[in-house]
């Protein structure tokens, strides 16, 4: 595990009163993999998710990122949500920006630095389809284009992990689909490293180079799952015999967790 750019060693979390969330998580994620957390709900994932970016301390075992204990708030670290929580009186690009404002070592630069620092804004808007909405509010876009705000928000301060906490669970299948490539295209060109927390398990094998499977609460890592396809993934493989053979078997795996 020494190897991993993220290492879980042994890690359980409980919340007061509330018993283990997680418990006996071993795991190494190496740089530059892209990996999905799969498992019924209320099984730890989100837990995971704020352990790995030092939002949460465990209460037992090590988090390592990078070869150093987790001990707060990371700031190699980029996240977003299922909700795009744009800041309402904030225009696209400002939304955008708010990390570099924030965030070490960009926001002592920020007056001195603002014009390349939208430049790097407007370059990633235009590479998610963003281009010319830049001036827009959040209540003018569609739930797509405000969630593809939050992933450039995300990514801004180029960040080494991105943490995706359901990104796409509140759009519809078609606009969650186009958000799968644009992601795809935005890891392949950058590689950065990624944990996405998601119940869709299609969304899950398309993406991720390995998938966990965990169990119900106190979670626990029961199957690691390498996704063998080659990439790039083109989304018609998503309508293809071995793709949804693949997806079957893990929701087989997962009825099987469900059921225990």
């Amino acid at each position: 595990m020494a190897s991993g750019f993220v290492t879980f060693d042994d890690v359980s979390h409980a919340y007061d009163g509330s018993g283990n969330a997680i418990e006996a998580i071993d795991l190494s994620i190496h740089e530059g993999e892209f990996v999905a957390f799969v498992g019924p709900s209320g099984c730890g994932k989100s837990t995971f998710m704020k352990l790995c970016t030092g939002l949460q301390p465990p209460t037992g075992g090590t988090i390592k990122v990078d070869g150093e204990p987790v001990t707060g708030p990371l700031k190699i670290s980029g996240m977003a949500f299922q909700n795009a929580n744009l800041l309402p009186w904030r225009t696209t690009l400002d939304n955008v920006l708010l990390p570099l404002e924030i965030v070490k070592p960009y926001r002592h630069q920020f007056r001195k630095r603002r014009e390349e620092f939208v430049d790097w804004a407007r370059k990633l808007l235009k590479t998610v389809g963003l281009e010319g909405y830049e001036d827009q509010y959040p209540w003018q876009l569609s739930g797509g284009m405000q969630q593809r705000a939050s992933i450039c928000r995300a990514l801004i301060h180029q960040p080494r992990l991105l943490m995706l906490d359901e990104p796409f669970g509140a759009l519809d299948a078609f606009t969650r689909e186009e958000l799968w490539c644009v992601l795809r295209d935005l890891w392949e060109a950058q590689r950065f490293t990624v944990v996405l927390v998601t119940h869709d398990l299609r969304e899950a094998a398309f993406l991720a180079d390995t998938v966990y499977i965990m169990s119900r609460r106190p979670g626990r890592v029961i199957e690691r799952r390498s996704i063998e396809m080659p990439r790039p993934r083109a989304l018609e493989t998503t309508y293809q015999k071995p793709f949804i053979d693949l997806v079957q078997e893990l929701r087989a795996q997962i009825g099987e967790v469900r059921s225990m």
